[in-house]
Order: structure tokens, then C-alpha cells, then sequence
């Protein structure tokens, strides 16, 4: 059959067709699944003794309309809290063999801190893992989704340095309480998107404009805080538990605009290495990459800065974060044309000019209904391959990929999305021999969706938030999905 691929990076622009979808089966061992997040779907912010996060005190405290798209929050969305329940039947129905699902901080410890466990938390979590386990699913479970206790943010969050102790002790109690129900744990997910937008451009919580550097600050805390808590795993719970611990990264693919130009090609490596490899770097090789440390010391001379605005790890520090990592988390929603600017002069150092490329998407590429969302599964291959050849992590696992749309049933367009996906996801694993063991798809249902609340639902099953019962009812994509698990196989028939 006819696939559209390239193994070095450049422009293949043309979308996937039902001719381009592999016809193999996938092997018995690949883990198909689905995902959530606490904030986004557990709602009860206050019950049981749960405590206050970035995410209430943002949206409670502020006019709601000024930060989210439909003026929402997440005091109820899908009240998974009290309906847990069904939603583990729905994921039997659907015949996962894992669950992607994040804890929420301040339902095990309501201020971020060690002093008070709230055991009705606990308890939560603990039902909820032995009901998936009972029924065949893998737990994989992110300790941080987004949603920081405002207790540790008043006194400066992914700000201060010394939040890589509490997330530490965090992260020790909830090994101690869950570790023998779960084998996946996922510290951090994506921190890019945390600091970018959450103590950089402001749209999330806590909602920082630290335009200057607070991205970097951030970086820099988040990569210690993981380190950390892999090493409690590794030093304290490893030998009895047998688990695997990874930082959950965000990656696309970044295509020079002319791929014949050395300045868009330096431009597309640069993204890379900025982004994706911001994270990754440190992580599977050590230290931030070259050109950011460079790019940013330049950037920062230029603006009359005696020092890097980017934080310089000590040796101490680039040993106690590399190889911290048991598998490769990542998550993969599309994928980039990037063309070169000329720097800019005269201008603040700021991040967005340290970076200093453009980067769009193709007008060919099929629109989500989020705005920074488009199709291009060709992508997903090469990322993968990419990120296979750079850091040889021995198993990846897609901790998210999904489609946005405006709630349709008959949703059409992400029955396209995740088939088109997943066949990339085949290619890699049975021609290019990459080690991927599994996919949750984002998402299992509906949910609130940061700044854009209800407004750009993502899930395979429809959650009535106009309901107070919250009625969950399957979409088009959750009968496919459900198929393509139980037969192993994309199409109709395979071979």
C-alpha cells in the first residue's frame, strides 16, 4: 500500500486517506486507553476535605468570563467524584487495558503539604484503582495535572525551588498509598504547557505574565521536582513495586517552511530543541540543549542582563535529573511549518523573541474546533522516530492524542483523527521497530478544557453538563474505538 512518510524532516503535506491507513493487525501486547485529568473531570472542589487549588482560587477569585471561554469552571464538571463508578463501566464497555488519570494534590493533601493527609482522598483513589484493576485496566497515573495547591503557589510555586520538596513528599505518600494498584506514574505533564502559559503568557492558572523569564524559572523547578520524585521511587518503592516513572512530555513535529533553506531548517531545530527538547534533553541526555543555553545568555547580554535568564543547572543538579526516566511519556496533537525570522532588535528580552521563529500550521491540514489544533498524522511518525533515535528510551507510550469538536454525536471528524493517528503510530512499530506499547486517547469524555471550559469537547463519550446528573452517552468514535480494540484492526478487515 502506499504510505506518505519521510525519515528526515521535510515538507510532506498531503492528509491521510483510508488508502494511507495500515491493514495489519496490532500486537496483542499494545495497550490501547483512554485519559483524563482531576480538574478537568472529578468536580467536588470542596467535599470530603479537599483543598483549594491554582485552578479554584483562579477562576473563583476572578471574573470566570475574563479566563475561560464560557465564563465555566470545574467545581462539577463531569462529577466523577461521586460517579466514578460508571465511568469505570464505560471504559470496561469500551475494552481498555489502561486509564491515563491524574490525582488531584489537594484531595490527598489539602494545603500541599505533608503535615495533613486527608484520608477520604485517599480512599477515593484507592476505590477508584481497585475497581480499574478489578476489571482488567492499568491505572496510569499523573501526580501533577495543572492543579497546584494555592498553599504552595502563594509562596511562589513552580517559582521557588524549594516545591520540588513538597512535590517530592507528595509524591512519597501517594507511592506509599497507591504504588501496589498502579505500575505507571507520570510526575509531571507537560510542564511546556504549564509554564508557558500558566507563568509566562497568563491564560492559565496562576495566570503569571512573566513574560522575561518566569517560563525558564519554572522549567528549571518543574525538571527538579520530577528528578526528585523519580528518585524517591527509585531509592524507596522500586524494588517492592516494580513500577515504571516518566515526565510527560508535549511534542510535534517541526517542518521548515522550504525545506531547501538552511535558515528555515536551523529555524524548525531550533523550535525542536526549545520545545520538546527543552524538557527532553535534560531528562535522557543532561543539561538544557546547547543553542537555548546559548541563544538565551545572547538574548539576555543584549538586553543589558549581567546573567542568563535561563538557570544554569549545577553538575549536581544535571546528575540528579538524567536518565530520570522509565519510559517515554508523550503527548501528540500536531505538528508545525516553521519559517525563520531575522532577530529582533531594541525589544525586552522576552521568551517569544529568545525563540524568535514563526510557526504555523499548513492550510491543508484538516481544523479542529480549537484553534491551534489541525491534523497530521505523517507527523506523529517522525516524531516518534525522531525521539526514538535521540534518546533510545526502550518504551514510549502516547499519553494523549485527541481531537476537538463542537459536541456533535455523529463526530465523524475524530473517528478520522484517531484512525489516521493510530495507523501512525502502526507504521512506527511495524516498519520502523519502535517500541510503542500503548495510547490513551484524550479524551474518555467531555470535560472542561482550561480556557476554552465546555466549549471544545474532546471526548469519545458526550457528558450533559446542563444535566445535574451529568448523562454520559457515546459518540460515534467511542463505537469505533471499540471496535478497533477488540478486533486490533483500524479498517473493516486487516491482515
Amino acid at each position: 500500500m502506499m504510505r506518505r512518510y519521510c525519515l528526515v524532516v521535510v515538507l510532506c503535506l498531503v492528509s491521510s486517506t483510508q488508502a494511507d491507513i495500515n491493514n495489519k493487525y496490532f500486537p496483542e501486547s499494545f495497550q490501547f486507553g483512554a485519559a483524563g485529568a482531576a480538574y478537568q473531570i472529578e468536580g467536588a472542589w470542596n467535599e470530603d476535605g479537599k483543598g483549594e487549588s491554582i485552578w479554584d482560587h483562579f477562576l473563583h477569585y476572578n471574573n470566570p468570563t475574563s479566563k475561560v471561554a464560557d465564563g465555566t469552571n470545574g467545581d462539577v464538571a463531569c462529577d466523577s467524584y461521586h460517579k466514578w463508578q460508571e465511568d469505570v463501566d464505560n471504559l470496561k464497555k469500551l475494552g481498555v487495558r489502561i486509564y491515563r488519570l491524574s490525582i488531584s494534590w489537594t484531595r490527598i493533601l489539602p494545603d500541599g503539604t505533608p503535615y495533613r493527609v486527608n484520608q477520604e482522598g485517599v480512599d477515593y483513589y484507592l476505590n477508584l484503582f481497585k475497581a480499574l484493576k478489578q476489571n482488567g485496566i492499568e491505572p496510569l497515573v499523573t501526580l501533577y495535572h495543572w492543579d497546584l495547591p494555592q498553599h504552595l503557589s502563594d509562596f511562589g510555586g513552580f517559582l521557588n525551588p524549594q516545591l520540588a520538596d513538597y512535590f517530592a513528599a507528595y509524591a512519597r505518600i501517594c507511592f506509599e498509598n497507591f504504588g501496589p494498584y498502579v505500575k505507571y506514574w507520570m510526575t509531571i505533564n507537560e510542564p511546556q504547557t504549564t509554564c508557558g502559559s500558566g507563568y509566562s503568557l497568563g491564560a492559565h492558572a496562576p495566570g503569571y505574565t512573566l513574560i522575561d523569564g518566569g517560563m525558564y524559572q519554572c522549567a528549571y523547578v518543574s525538571l527538579l521536582a520530577h528528578a526528585r520524585a523519580w528518585h524517591v521511587y527509585n531509592d524507596e518503592f522500586r524494588a517492592q513495586q516494580g513500577g515504571k516513572v516518566a515526565l510527560g512530555l508535549v511534542c510535534g513535529l517541526s517542518i521548515p517552511l522550504d525545506p531547501n533553506n538552511p535558515k528555515d531548517q536551523e529555524a524548525a531545530e531550533r523550535n525542536h530543541l526549545m520545545g520538546c527538547a527543552s524538557y527532553g534533553n535534560p531528562v535522557y541526555v543532561g543539561n538544557w540543549p546547547q543553542v537555548m543555553i546559548d541563544r538565551i545568555a545572547a538574548k539576555s547580554k543584549e538586553g543589558n542582563y549581567p546573567f542568563s535568564r535561563l538557570p544554569q543547572f549545577t553538575q549536581e543538579e544535571i546528575d540528579l535529573i538524567n536518565g530520570t526516566s522509565d519510559f517515554l511519556a508523550v503527548n501528540y496533537y500536531s505538528s508545525a511549518l516553521v519559517q525563520y525570522l531575522d532577530d529582533f532588535v531594541g525589544f525586552p528580552p522576552n521568551n517569544l523573541f529568545d525563540l524568535n521563529v514563526l510557526a504555523f500550521a499548513n492550510q491543508s491540514w484538516p481544523q479542529a474546533a480549537s484553534i491551534w489544533l489541525t491534523s497530521y498524522p505523517e507527523g506523529l511518525r517522525i516524531i516518534l522516530n525522531r525521539l526514538n533515535k535521540d534518546y533510545n528510551p526502550g518504551e514510549i507510550i502516547i499519553t494523549e492524542n485527541g481531537w476537538s469538536d463542537t459536541g456533535e454525536l455523529d463526530d465523524q471528524g475524530r473517528i478520522t483523527y484517531i484512525q489516521a493517528h493510530l495507523s501512525a503510530i502502526l507504521d512506527s512499530i511495524l516498519e520502523d521497530g519502535i517500541n510503542v506499547t500503548g495510547y490513551t486517547v484524550w479524551s474518555l469524555m467531555d470535560s472542561f478544557e482550561w480556557s476554552t471550559g465546555y466549549t471544545e469537547p474532546f471526548g469519545l463519550i458526550k457528558v450533559d453538563f446542563n444535566d445535574p446528573q451529568r448523562t454520559r452517552t457515546w459518540k460515534s468514535s467511542a463505537k469505533y474505538y471499540q471496535n478497533v480494540i477488540a478486533t486490533r484492526c483500524l479498517l473493516d478487515q486487516c491482515q
